[in-house]
């Protein structure tokens, strides 16, 4: 069986309670004033996956404050999207998220890059930093263990290095 023929792909409140159940284990968090007190009014009726608050009085899901707020797109094709980029070894262009989700390109774009930015590292500090020039050179020398000696330079041993002007970083392969 397939990990896209789960409910939550194809089932908007499906999808919600999906999403509830692995963000907020222990109940439901307010994104505005943190509280988790239990008395979230459930206004599913309205729309949903939507609750208010009873200490702040403010409405909100669980995609406040995510990587899906104040989308348009349907949070059930969201996570396909999620699901399709994350498993995918060579990665997934908007265009294919176009024709796979039935969804406009601009949004495919959108929700693409909303993707990527949010599985980014962010704690890497930029090599050579600020501004700093960072020289690359490869080359091929000696020769593999076991590999039969032939033109080119399959059978050699590849070296990479990295130097950062300034002496901060040196690294070889």
């Amino acid at each position: 069986m397939s990990v896209l023929s789960r409910p939550y792909f194809y089932d908007e409140a499906a999808a919600f309670a999906h999403l509830e159940s692995v963000l907020w284990t222990d109940g439901p968090v307010c994104p505005h004033c943190g509280s988790v007190s239990g008395k979230h009014y459930n206004l599913a009726k309205t729309r949903i996956g939507l609750r208010r608050c009873s200490d702040c009085r403010k409405q909100f899901t669980v995609k406040v404050g995510m990587v899906f707020e104040s989308a348009h797109i349907p949070l059930h094709k969201m996570l396909q999207a999620v699901c399709l980029m994350c498993s995918s070894k060579k990665g997934v262009s908007a265009h294919q998220l176009h024709r796979v989700l039935e969804i406009t390109y601009k949004s495919a774009w959108f929700l693409a890059h909303r993707i990527r930015e949010a599985t980014r590292y962010g704690d890497l500090a930029a090599m050579g930093g600020a501004g700093g020039e960072v020289e690359v050179d490869k080359t091929f020398i000696g020769q593999k263990e076991g590999a039969v000696k032939r033109r080119g330079y399959a059978h050699k041993r590849a070296v990479l290095s990295l130097v950062a002007r300034g002496g901060s970083f040196a690294a070889s392969m």
